[in-house]
């Protein structure tokens, strides 16, 4: 059987903003400069981690930021604060055109500022290979933003939350959202619980898409720690100290020596015959973190912070700092914690080794001894000299040793080692080794892989090369505000303002949309448009009326001189014109307003003009055209000319002035909207059924078809007729006639 990959298949995308691409710009197989870069839905850019490489020096050990426009970096998160994690965050920050945000958790940032500045003080060895100077690293730490676990934070569409990822204190995985798609960082994690620091901890209640988890074991699984760390480590550092030997434990400034501290100080207090031996610890850095240590206990397990609750466990009572060597009085038996954590040579000289061998041992080194934090001095490596002759003493390994390093050489326990001056020194002192990993091995990791069940898990990429996947989604949008107060029933039409906003969609009323939408608000659009006119108001009315039924009637003027007249009746058009010439002298205008929502001005100064007014939308702006056409097509209309008194060319200079104009609505020949309806409807009739009988004086129609008959009132368009069959037929089409020849305001309600 196969153990090779199936070959990937590519699967056409219509849209390349359903694309999420992951692209590793460091530690895609290797370990250092971990940087990893999340895109989705175009806008939304995402970095994780800005660490450097232990095997370069300055440029040449960053990410690879050259991939990458870091203008379009909306978000900077920082698992935690190792040097692989977060000594490129400054350069990004100050060196590059990234404008983002950056967010780390509160313990991170405090660590982080003690941190970088040891690491430019010690690293900065000549201007090529200076990377950042202490002003930088300051203007860039004041911009970082400090956030607490499970606290969740919007950056413009980019949900993320934090959780407790175990590993050091502060350290944090990062459950990333973006439009809907759930991305879960693990960072470096691990799922042990210790002396302090809680396991890492599972997103409770959420469907991870994509799981891109930490690796650094690989297929390795550590050995179980001891049932009871504090009995198991202290009875072997007891029986070296009892015997009258000095015990040396080399470690790293922070992290795992913090937990070693708990430990030797639980012990001590529990074995009074201890007192007497001193237990120092050599970090000036560790000296400065201690104090966040002494201040996040709420991060910590709850054994620290039921301690808590009596004394500061973080203030040691049996375990005092030494600040140089020169304070030590080597006078007896002693505990001694100090760095460099595997008795390496200093920083200097191990450049000097140009990381020949073991270029896997050699990362993991610097990954471990965090980045040169007091590496020069090699107080670890000096006491181990001084102390292996004499079998009385003991070296106890606390960490995972690399290849080429001198406690992994101690390990196998050879007769003699190199000392820095090229001297062969005899190894008489015992050697131990104890686990404290900070790292899930490979059956911690596949059993949290069990637990996320992710779809999609990432785990050993390849540096600059982008992995896609398509997530397509479905846009959902919720009712929310007035318009969510009332269950819907079935098939209920909704009305409402769809508001569109960081991948999210919302449905609400328009008096909901400044309080739910963050500040928008709705604004009216007038639409205005003048035409000539040179026909009388009384026409044009006669018009409207015929097209759109109601029409009602304003009279405009100066503040307070606004009147309501209502619907006009017919024949009062030379009333109307002598008002209009009482308004002229008054400036005022009349306004005639169809459907309620288009108004038609006539000013007495501009008697030629029409002003057409209305609230501009989808269903205003059709009724506004239809209203133009009638208003365009009144002068040459047939029907104009037969609604006034006498035939005539309608070319009118001084509308109101020509009593010509006026619609005739008083029976002296004129015809009027009865008259028109009643011809309409018999014309309607006797296409459908051949002769009718008509009566112009009840105006009522009667058709006749084999000896069936069915009459018709064209007033109120009531049918009398004992055969159903013949009246349901004469009913279909009076309605196509009534929706043809009566105005649209009594065919078409829906348009109110």
């Amino acid at each position: 059987m196969s153990l090779k990959r199936k070959p990937d298949l590519e699967v056409p995308v219509a849209d390349e903003n359903d694309l999420l691409q992951i692209t590793c710009l460091g530690a895609g197989n290797e370990v250092g400069r971990s940087s990893l870069l999340l895109q989705y839905k175009g806008k939304a850019v995402l970095e994780l981690v800005d660490g450097i490489h232990p095997a370069y020096n300055g440029l040449a050990s960053l990410p690879f930021f050259d991939e990458i426009d870091p203008a379009s970096i909306d978000v900077l998160l920082v698992s935690h604060f190792h040097l692989d994690h977060a000594a490129a965050v400054p350069y990004f920050m100050e060196k590059t055109s990234f404008k983002g945000r950056v967010f780390m958790t509160h313990p991170t940032q405090a660590i982080f500022k003690w941190l970088l500045s040891d690491f430019v003080r010690v690293s900065n060895i000549g201007v090529d290979d200076q990377l950042y100077t202490e002003d930088e690293l300051m203007r860039s730490y004041q911009r970082i933003e400090a956030v607490d676990y499970h606290q969740e934070v919007d950056v413009g569409g980019i949900k993320f939350t934090s959780y407790n990822a175990g590993h050091v204190l502060g350290a944090a995985m990062f459950l990333i959202e973006i439009a809907g798609v759930k991305v879960l960082y693990t960072g470096d994690y691990s799922r042990e619980e210790d002396r302090h620091l809680m396991a890492a901890e599972k997103p409770e209640g959420v469907q991870i898409d994509v799981l891109i988890t930490e690796s650094t074991y690989g297929l390795q699984s550590q050995e179980p720690r001891l049932k009871d760390d504090v009995q198991g480590t202290g009875s072997l550092i007891h029986n070296i100290v009892s015997r009258g030997g000095r015990c040396l434990m080399p470690v790293f400034a922070l992290g795992r020596a913090q937990e070693l501290l708990l430990i030797l100080d639980e012990y001590w207090e529990a074995h009074p015959e201890l007192d007497s031996i001193p237990i120092y610890y050599a970090s000036s850095l560790a000296k400065k973190c201690m104090a966040v240590y002494q201040t996040y206990i709420n991060m910590m397990n709850a054994r620290i912070r039921k301690q808590f609750a009596i004394s500061n466990p973080f203030v040691f009572k049996h375990i005092s700092n030494l600040k140089n060597v020169e304070q030590f009085e080597d006078s007896g038996p002693c505990v001694m914690m100090a760095s460099p954590g595997m008795l390496q040579v200093g920083l200097g000289m191990r450049r000097g080794l140009e990381w020949k061998g073991d270029w896997w041992g050699s990362i993991l080194l610097w990954v471990l001894d965090q980045a040169f934090l007091n590496i020069n001095s090699g107080l670890s490596r000096e006491l181990f000299e001084r102390w292996a002759p004499d079998m009385r003493n003991g070296l106890v390994v606390t960490g995972y040793c690399v290849e080429g390093t001198l406690a992994r050489h101690a390990l196998n326990e050879p007769s003699e080692i190199p000392s820095l001056d090229g001297r062969k020194i005899p190894l008489r002192c015992s050697v131990d080794y104890i686990s404290f990993s900070a790292h899930v091995d490979y059956t911690d990791n596949a059993a949290f892989i069990d637990e996320v069940k992710a779809p999609h898990v990432i785990y050993t990429p390849k540096n600059c090369e982008t992995l896609k996947l398509h997530f397509r989604g479905e846009k959902m949008a919720k009712t929310i505000g007035s318009l969510a107060a009332k269950y819907p029933t079935e098939n209920q039409p909704l009305s409402g303002i769809l508001v569109a906003k960081d991948f999210q969609l919302n449905i609400m009323g328009p008096e909901d949309l400044n309080e739910l939408s963050g500040g928008l608000s709705t604004t009216v659009v007038t639409q205005r448009q003048s035409v000539a006119f040179h026909a009388g108001i009384g026409l044009l009315r006669w018009h409207l009326e015929m097209m759109f039924g109601k029409v009602e009637e304003t009279i405009t003027g100066p503040p307070g001189a606004e009147t309501k007249e209502g619907e006009a009746k017919e024949g009062e058009v030379k009333k109307e014109e002598k008002k209009e010439k009482e308004k002229e002298a008054a400036g005022e205008a009349i306004v005639l307003r169809v459907f309620d929502t288009v108004d038609i001005k006539q000013h007495t100064h501009k008697p030629n003009e029409l002003l057409l007014e209305w609230v501009g939308n989808a269903m205003n702006d059709m009724i506004a055209d239809s209203v133009l056409a009638v208003v365009m097509g009144i002068e040459s209309s047939p029907a104009s000319v037969r609604a006034t008194k006498h035939a005539h060319h309608h070319h009118h200079h001084a509308d109101g002035a020509n009593k010509d104009d006026d619609v005739s609505m008083d029976g002296n020949g004129a015809e009027t909207v009865a008259d028109r309806e009643f011809d309409d409807i018999t014309m309607f009739l006797e296409k459908q059924f051949g002769a009718v009988k008509c009566d112009n004086v009840e105006k009522s129609v009667t058709v006749n078809i084999d000896g069936m008959k069915a009459k018709v009132d064209c007033r109120d368009f009531k049918i009398e007729s004992d055969d159903e069959t013949l009246r349901a037929r004469v009913a279909g089409v009076l309605e196509r006639v009534k929706k043809t020849i009566r105005p649209i305001s009594e065919t078409c309600t829906a348009v109110y």
